[in-house]
């Protein structure tokens, strides 16, 4: 049942940065299957300073009441979604996030979501991925560091598709910096540690169809490098 202290039963913690393309879609696909599953629920969804009209192809859904957009000045992915989850803990039951790209359907989230009960942190590790070479390296490196960091139990630890008890979510945040480029991964990591209830469930992942990745070459090795560091940095202090 839901905690009564709680407005909602579930908030869903959305990212967007230039997505003009596909937002409006993933927005609405999203608000109809929560409909159907959870009725008590908020959507709350953060764009990050885009530069493109991303703003505007989210103005129809203002007066949703169920719907919050938040615009805001740009300060990363990771930042991003660790103010929806501060957010989000403090007014929902439950916190789910996905990013706003279009490449795990929320189709899927309704399994998950019936199998709450036993676990804290359901991860939908991504089935069917293809990525280059660089981000293959960087994801097995992020696996393996939070394995040897912290302790196994995740099987994506970077998923964006995810849903985790909300006071369970709440006792880890304080250890993640405000700037943390990847603060999932540092999350993966600290709920397996933690001894937390953990369920891994394989979500179809399917390529980017609009759009593209705003990180690149060089700057994707600095990001994972920092990263990296950002997560050693935690695991340490939180021994």
């Amino acid at each position: 049942m839901i905690d009564q202290k709680k407005q909602h039963e579930l908030v869903l913690v959305m990212p967007v940065y230039n997505e003009e393309d596909c937002i409006a879609g993933v927005v609405r696909q999203w608000a109809e299957v929560l409909e159907r599953t959870v009725p008590d629920y908020k959507m709350l969804v953060l764009n990050d300073g885009s530069r493109d009209r991303t703003a505007r192809a989210l103005e129809p859904f203002a007066n949703n009441p169920k719907i919050e957009i938040v615009d805001k000045p740009n300060s990363g992915h990771g930042p991003t979604i660790l103010m929806g989850y501060r957010r989000a803990v403090a007014e929902g039951a439950w916190v789910f996030q996905t990013d706003s790209d279009d490449e795990m359907p929320a189709e899927s989230f309704p399994e998950l979501w019936g199998r709450r009960e036993d676990f804290d942190f359901l991860f939908g590790a991504r089935g069917g991925r293809e990525q280059s070479l660089g981000r293959k390296l960087i994801s097995q490196v992020s696996r393996l560091a939070v394995r040897l960091l912290f302790k196994p139990g995740v099987d994506d630890v970077n998923t964006p598709y995810r849903l985790m008890r909300a006071e369970a979510l709440a006792e880890i945040l304080p250890a993640i910096p405000d700037d943390a480029f990847a603060p999932n991964v540092i999350i993966s990591g600290l709920c397996a540690r933690r001894g937390c209830r953990i369920d891994n469930a394989v979500v179809p992942h399917r390529g980017r169809r609009t759009g593209s990745v705003s990180i690149v070459k060089w700057k994707l090795w600095k990001s994972a490098a920092r990263a990296l560091v950002q997560t050693i940095n935690v695991a340490m202090r939180s021994r």
